[in-house]
Order: structure tokens, then C-alpha cells, then sequence
């Protein structure tokens, strides 16, 4: 079996669904837009940085959930898809995406951002396979919890094995294995595969695939870059 792995913001996206949701929630519950705002802002750079606190910022995201009701959630993810994601589905990554499912291969969302915003988007990709954080829920509401294992940094290399041995098998006992990624912060599960591919990549993962051989793919650059 051959899996095609993407991740999704500033790789099949060139924007940051997960910031994005966040400040579209913040302001459309009408919350304290500068306490929340400098919050994303701080979570956002320290992971640019590599220094990320993701227990922190996975509190800060399911605590947000959990203050509303799924209805009125379900409501304002409709209007945030509509209004600031899909507007940016690019034919590029489309067709990339459609090109492995064409070739007869298993293809998988695995992204840091949620899987309540995620899962329409990877319906919006064709992909059937979502590997995300899932937000925990208890009779249709939002508890403020996560289900482990998180999809941010080693994290994600840890689901992607954890949704393999599901299907009884593991990265290694894989006929072939690709990942696009943008972020330093992917590099473990860019390890872990036998064809890692760089994809708009960050200044310090372009410099990892140039001593490594890695290829590189700029996906955005007939329409002005990521």
C-alpha cells in the first residue's frame, strides 16, 4: 500500500486555517479581541520559532470551543469555510492532490489544525483520511479536552503511526510513502517517510532539503506565493 500524506496550512493552503478560525471565532462571539488576538499572535510566532508550548495552545483552542454551543459553532464554521477558507482552494493543490488518488494512492489530511474545522476542508480535497487533533466531545458539546495522541511536531509522525496500526501496518512496512510539508516543525514525520517533499517551505527546512537532496516544491508560485 503507498500513502500520500499532506499537511494543509501554507501547504495545500496558503493560508493558516487554524489562526484563522480562531480569530474569526473571537470576533464573531464578540470576546476580548486584544486579549485573544495577542494570544493567537504569541502562540503563532513561538511555533515559527521552535519553541512551541502545544499543551498550551491545544487548551487555548478547546477552551474557546467549549464556551459555545454546537449549533452556534456549527453556524459560524459555515460562515469562516465559506468566507476565508475556500475561497483559497487553489487548482494547484487540487490537481496534486487528485494526481496521487488517480495514481492508486491512499491519500491523507494530517495537519495541527482541528479536526472540526479540517474535516470539510478534506472533504473539499477529495480526501477521505483526516489526521488531526480531535476535540472531545461529550453528548454533541465540547468538553475544553482533546482525544490524544495531537498532530503538532513528533505528534504527528505518533498519529500517523497510531492511524496505520488501525489498518495493520506501520510507515515502515509501507510499499512507499510521501509527505508535503511546509514547517521545520513536521521534520519528524518528514523523516519517517521514504520521500519527503518540501513544499513552500520555511528558510530553515529549505536548508535541511538542500544538504539532504530533498526535492522542494514551491505549489503557489504561479499565483504570487504562499
Amino acid at each position: 500500500m503507498r500513502y500520500a500524506f499532506f499537511d494543509l496550512d501554507h501547504t495545500l493552503l496558503p493560508i493558516d486555517s487554524a489562526d484563522g478560525w480562531l480569530r474569526f471565532l473571537v470576533d464573531a462571539a464578540g470576546l476580548d479581541r486584544a486579549h485573544h488576538h495577542a494570544e493567537i499572535e504569541r502562540h503563532a510566532r513561538e511555533y515559527n520559532e521552535g519553541r512551541f508550548d502545544v499543551e498550551g495552545y491545544l487548551v487555548f483552542q478547546m477552551d474557546l470551543l467549549a464556551r459555545f454551543d454546537r449549533g452556534q459553532l456549527d453556524l459560524w464554521r459555515t460562515r469562516y469555510l465559506r468566507d476565508k477558507v475556500f475561497p483559497h482552494l487553489r487548482f494547484e493543490s487540487q490537481t496534486l492532490v487528485q494526481k496521487h488518488r488517480s495514481d492508486g494512492w491512499e491519500v491523507a489530511l494530517v495537519t495541527g489544525t482541528h479536526s472540526y474545522v479540517t474535516r470539510p476542508i478534506a472533504a473539499a480535497f477529495g480526501i477521505e483520511h483526516l489526521i488531526a487533533v480531535q476535540p472531545e466531545e461529550i453528548d454533541g458539546r465540547f468538553t475544553g479536552r482533546y482525544v490524544p495522541p495531537h498532530t503538532y511536531q513528533d505528534g504527528k509522525r505518533i498519529a500517523v503511526e497510531a492511524f496505520l496500526a488501525a489498518r495493520g501496518t506501520r510507515l515502515a512496512q509501507l510499499d512507499d510513502s510521501l509527505f508535503y510539508s511546509d514547517s521545520i516543525n513536521d521534520l519528524p514525520l518528514l523523516e519517517a517517510v521514504r520521500h519527503p517533499v518540501v513544499t513552500n517551505g520555511d528558510a530553515r527546512l529549505r536548508l535541511i532539503a538542500q544538504k539532504r537532496g530533498w526535492p522542494t516544491l514551491e505549489l503557489f508560485d504561479a499565483l504570487g506565493g504562499a
